[in-house]
Parts: structure tokens; C-alpha cells; sequence
């Protein structure tokens, strides 16, 4: 079986939490994860945390799932960059995975690859996301368009794209205490 490979495309003022966790999800699943610079090989996130990433846009080669994180502006510096657009509609044609998160989802409006596609953001950006069908969850899936809410959906969206990808999203859940945290918070809910 061919190994597979991800993307998070920055840019400028992405949210830190968001681009990290995936690629700390792939990382600890030993999936290929490349952090990609669309302009430079050092990019701040809007909590001015800057990162050094693995390549920029022209040297980053076939992927089969590229994820934009929000975070403002960087959300809307990627919406704004036609090799972003132009990526989004190659791989929804090839039938890739494309994944957003909070803000990252006006993107895939501007590409047009969630027309009639359900999908979730952050609260408000649903507004600019005309073509779709908003649900109120966590984490959306439908095809190979998958949808976060934002920053407390990190966790789940990473692990959700591990599985979709075939790696092993139970293990990794289990050795980061994520099932630990998701039954202790069914406990206090229900308290």
C-alpha cells in the first residue's frame, strides 16, 4: 500500500493550535505531514508564534489530503491566493481530501468544492459559506470534504483525518489521553 501523504498550507496569521495539531497528529502517527510555506519558509501565526516549515508551495509535490487551518488573517490571506483555489479544485477533482477548519472553510467556498456538500466553521464565517449546508457539528465529513469548528475541535479533526487517511486514530487517541479527557468530560457533563 502506497504511503500516504498531508499538507497544512500557511500563511500569515494562521491559528497555532489548529495547523500544529495536525500536524502533530500525523507526526505521532508517522504519516508523512509537510508543513508548506505559500511565501516563506517562516511564518507567524496570528498569536505572532513563528514557525520554520518543511518547504514552500512550489517544492511541495503531490498530497493526498491538503488541511487549511483558520485563524485570522490568515484564513482569508489563504481564501485570497489563486494556487490555493486553483490546488482545492485539482484535488476535488481527483477525489483528495480537503480539510478545513474554523475559518479555513471559506476557502472551499471560493473553490466551490463544498457546493451541496454539508460542512461545519466557526459560527459567523457559515454566512460566507453560501453553496453548502451548515450542520452544528464538531467535526463534518461528507466525501472527501471533511470540516471543523474551530481551536477545542482540534483534537477530533486531526484524529478524523488520521483515520480517513488509514492510520491508526484509536492508538494515537489512546496514547495522547484523548479518550481519557472525552469520558471524564461525559462525567461532568452528566453531573
Amino acid at each position: 500500500m502506497r504511503e500516504m501523504k498531508v499538507a497544512v498550507l500557511f500563511k500569515d496569521g494562521f491559528e497555532t493550535i489548529e495547523a500544529l495539531t495536525v500536524v502533530d497528529v500525523m507526526t505521532r502517527a508517522k504519516i508523512p505531514c509537510l508543513m508548506v510555506g505559500m511565501d516563506d519558509i517562516e511564518v507567524k501565526s496570528s498569536h505572532n508564534i513563528v514557525v520554520k516549515m518543511n518547504c514552500l508551495y512550489e517544492e511541495m509535490g503531490d498530497v493526498d489530503m491538503v488541511v487549511l487551518p483558520g485563524g485570522l488573517p490568515g484564513a482569508t490571506h489563504l481564501q485570497s491566493d489563486k494556487r490555493v483555489i486553483e490546488l482545492l479544485k485539482k484535488m476535488n477533482n481527483e477525489g483528495k481530501y480537503i480539510a478545513a477548519i474554523c475559518a479555513g472553510p471559506i476557502s472551499l467556498e471560493t473553490s466551490e468544492v463544498v457546493k451541496g456538500k454539508k460542512f461545519t466553521c466557526y459560527p459567523g464565517f457559515d454566512e460566507q459559506i453560501t453553496s453548502g449546508y451548515f450542520t452544528d457539528s464538531l467535526v463534518e465529513v461528507d466525501g472527501n470534504i471533511i470540516t471543523a469548528r474551530g481551536p477545542a475541535a482540534t483534537i477530533e479533526f486531526a484524529l478524523t483525518l488520521l483515520k480517513l487517511i488509514g492510520g491508526d486514530a484509536e492508538t494515537i487517541a489512546e496514547s495522547m489521553q484523548y479518550n481519557y479527557l472525552k469520558n471524564t468530560m461525559k462525567e461532568v457533563v452528566s453531573k
